[in-house]
């Protein structure tokens, strides 16, 4: 059961205190360092020392409303919706490598513009992942649990979202979402031996993909010993470490980091982390771990606690929710601390970076939105009652 002590209560509203605390902790945290990280490139690119911070906000309050608005969606539209949704991110991964219509962004075509917004399309399929594989498991959870071939069907199709991903080129997002579907398989009761056999076939395609493509090798090799090429391809990880060394148990001070300064490449966006050790020591990575730990740790809390009440979709959209930020947060921080090799995935709720704050303040919509169903427990709430 979802403890009291958990909860923030009044008449109108119940909401999941940890949660609440974690995402809006994130978020506050987040936009303070982007803001540190990113005031002489505002200074650089647009002559102006609050043109990031300014954005930043806007992407934040857009995601808010955002995340308001999917708060008003019911779990069981979302579970009838599922199928359409992955066809439509399908649709829109083939239509980000049609000429003319992807935008390019160092090296690799990951938006689409829609009336001059600019959207990174893997974030929303990673996204409609979490809901489409519920639904999946929802329907066939005999055939998931008792077949290889309940597995292998719905990988299918989330090997052609990867290949379509990897066309862009973004291995990153491609392994989030196949991480994503295998997650949920494990615990939606696919046998074991089946689920091993599966990450095998998986790291075998990963290690493919990083093998024959000369760029990516070359980040694992660098990766391996970064100092050995420190001033080529081990740059980006030999600035985080050293930022990471500079910053000691409680940092140099917030806005007095050095190494963000042209030093760190993307300070402002993936290697966000390592301007918060540099700024705020031990001390500050301790809490942003923490914050992400709790977050993850309620996602699957809540979870639990739909299933008890045969609240099968919902359960499975809280673990998918859970696995994906709990995994790309894990990968940007293992990145940032050279447990990782270098990869573009942006720290949920905190990079710089509009279409991954709306998506991933929506996402957390739909686990408030979870914990508020379980209050009424399929009774109807009273008229103007809203989470």
């Amino acid at each position: 059961m979802l403890s009291p002590g958990q909860l923030l209560k009044t008449d109108r509203v119940n909401v999941d205190g940890l949660l609440l605390l974690a995402c809006l902790g994130l978020l506050i945290i987040g936009f303070v360092i982007v803001t540190s990280a990113s005031l002489h490139l505002g200074v650089k690119m647009a002559n102006d020392i609050s043109h990031y911070p300014f954005k930043q906000l806007i992407h934040i309050i857009l995601g808010l409303l955002f995340a308001g608005g999917l708060t008003q969606v019911s779990m069981a539209a979302w579970e009838r919706s599922g199928q359409i949704l992955f066809i439509v991110g399908l649709g829109l991964l083939l239509i980000i490598l049609v000429p003319g219509i992807g935008i390019r962004v160092n090296g690799s075509i990951r938006w689409i513009s829609f009336f001059g917004i600019r959207i990174q399309v893997s974030e929303v399929v990673k996204f409609i992942s979490v809901v489409y594989m519920a639904g999946y498991i929802t329907r066939h959870s005999n055939e998931v649990q008792r077949s290889a071939i309940g597995l292998a069907k719905p990988l299918v199709l989330f090997s052609v979202a990867s290949v379509l991903l990897l066309k862009e080129p973004d291995l990153g997002s491609a392994v989030v979402i196949m991480i994503i579907a295998m997650g949920m398989m494990f615990l939606g009761g696919a046998k074991l031996s089946q689920f091993f056999v599966l990450l095998g076939l998986f790291l075998v395609a990963v290690y493919v993909a990083v093998v024959k493509v000369p760029f990516r090798l070359k980040r694992v090799l660098s990766f391996m010993d970064p100092f050995a090429d420190a001033k080529d391809s081990g740059f980006q990880l030999t600035q985080a470490l050293i930022s990471f060394g500079r910053g000691e148990f409680f940092g140099v001070g917030l806005g007095n980091g050095i190494q963000k300064l042209f030093y760190l490449p993307e300070a402002h966006t993936d290697f966000l982390f390592s301007v918060l050790a540099e700024e705020l020591g031990l001390f500050g990575v301790i809490c942003v771990i923490g914050l992400f730990a709790t977050l993850v740790y309620r996602a699957f809390v809540i979870g639990a606690e739909a299933e008890k009440r045969e609240q099968r979709f919902s359960a499975l959209v809280a673990y998918g929710l859970g696995i994906w930020f709990g995994f790309q947060a894990f990968v940007n921080m293992g990145v940032n601390m050279g447990l990782l090799p270098t990869k573009g995935l942006t720290l949920p709720l905190m990079s710089y970076g509009g279409s991954s704050m709306i998506v991933m303040c929506g996402a957390m919509a739909l686990l408030f939105r979870i914990q508020y169903e379980l209050r009424f427990n399929g009774r109807k709430p009273a008229k103007g009652v809203r989470l």
